[in-house]
């Protein structure tokens, strides 16, 4: 029998649904003991780490709404739990649930940097900006034992590649050693999500990943080591976190930040019923106002894919959140989160073992 959704301290996801792909489906029925079950009785699900050979890391995308055309992710699943990732789908290839599987069952690319280093050996190779962390967030609490992103970035920085990196932890101040020298050649710009500054919300929403402040803390960090470091309001969800954007925007350029973006909640595949879970568990006198806010985003319907619209919304409300952005940016005098021109001239191939070592 499938469990009943509760929540759990420390995770997003509520329950374990099927994945899309799965044929065979549960249901749960109450029997009238399952209430009677004490929170601090019920087994809190553990983190798991599986080793994942990886055949390839980097991939490829032409999609018009995204600012890149490379990217590369350390992880599959991620520890944050944030209950709005699109991602989270993803983890329904690997026959898994997107709900608590996502966030307690992860894969880990041991073998990343060896395979990026071939990759960017071969003679077919066109450089161009990675990005890391465009599914999975690089620097989740699993890193610090992996260091799977350092060693990819050891590969980027001794090639001279540029790469973006996007994520909410504040792990990224560890690797200032490495961003700080990519940074005075032009080859790496970061940027840091912080899409409240409501510690209790957050608590909920990312239950894993840094707090708001010290998130912004790691902003400033980046910028006074000389990285550039940008701000990404992401994403915003109506009724619930949006009245913070004018706060964080504000409080993201007093610590350094040079650009600033944003995008609206996506609600892909399974990630439809398990938001609406969260929001019965943790904000049921708004569930149904959010939920109309967010239809009225995406045309009447949960989730629009449409590229034109997925990432900032349609209709009036969509109007006025982009009115605010670009006002507050003004007053911040903040670029676009694209605006950067990484160099991509400085590469150079890595090159290919050799027994005779590094002698010519």
């Amino acid at each position: 029998m499938a469990d009943f959704p509760h929540a759990f301290k420390g995770r997003g996801a509520a329950s374990n649904p099927e994945g899309r792909f799965e044929s065979i489906r549960h249901h749960a029925e109450d029997d009238g003991w399952q209430h009677a079950v004490l929170d601090e009785e019920r087994p809190r699900p553990r983190t798991e780490v599986t080793e994942e050979q990886a055949r390839s890391v980097i991939t490829r995308n032409d999609s018009p709404d995204l600012s890149f055309t490379q990217a590369m992710n350390p992880y599959r699943g991620c520890e944050h739990g944030c209950i709005y990732c699109f991602a989270r789908p993803s983890h329904s290839y690997l026959n898994l649930s997107p709900g608590l599987d996502f966030e307690t069952k992860l894969r880990a690319k041991s073998n990343l940097a060896e395979v990026l280093r071939a990759e960017l050996a071969k003679p077919s190779y066109v450089v161009d900006p990675i990005n890391i962390g465009s599914n999975t967030d690089p620097y989740q609490p699993i890193e610090k034992k992996w260091r799977i992103t350092r060693a990819a970035l050891e590969v980027l920085a001794e090639c001279h590649h540029p790469c973006t990196i996007v994520t909410k932890n504040a792990l990224v101040e560890r690797d200032l050693d490495i961003l700080a020298p990519m940074a005075r050649e032009r080859l790496v710009q970061v940027f840091v999500s912080v899409n409240s500054l409501d510690n209790h919300l957050a608590a909920k929403l990312e239950p894993r990943a840094s707090a708001p402040h010290r998130r912004l803390k790691a902003i400033r960090a980046l910028a006074e080591a000389g990285v550039p470091v940008g701000v990404l309001v992401a994403p915003i969800i109506p009724a619930l976190n949006d009245r913070d954007m004018e706060a964080v925007l504000e409080q993201a350029a007093d610590a350094g930040a040079s650009c600033a973006g944003y995008t609206v909640l996506r609600l892909p595949y399974e990630l439809k019923a398990l938001f609406r879970e969260w929001l019965e568990l943790h904000a049921p006198q708004r569930a149904v106002h959010v939920m109309s806010l967010v239809q009225q985003l995406n045309g009447g319907r949960d989730y629009d894919s449409n590229f034109a619209t997925r990432m900032r919304g349609q209709g009036v409300f969509a109007q006025l959140l982009r009115r605010r952005f670009d006002v507050t940016c003004r007053r911040h005098n903040f670029g676009r989160a694209r605006e950067l021109q990484l160099d991509t001239s400085r590469f150079v191939p890595p090159r290919k073992p050799s027994p005779q070592g590094e002698l010519f």
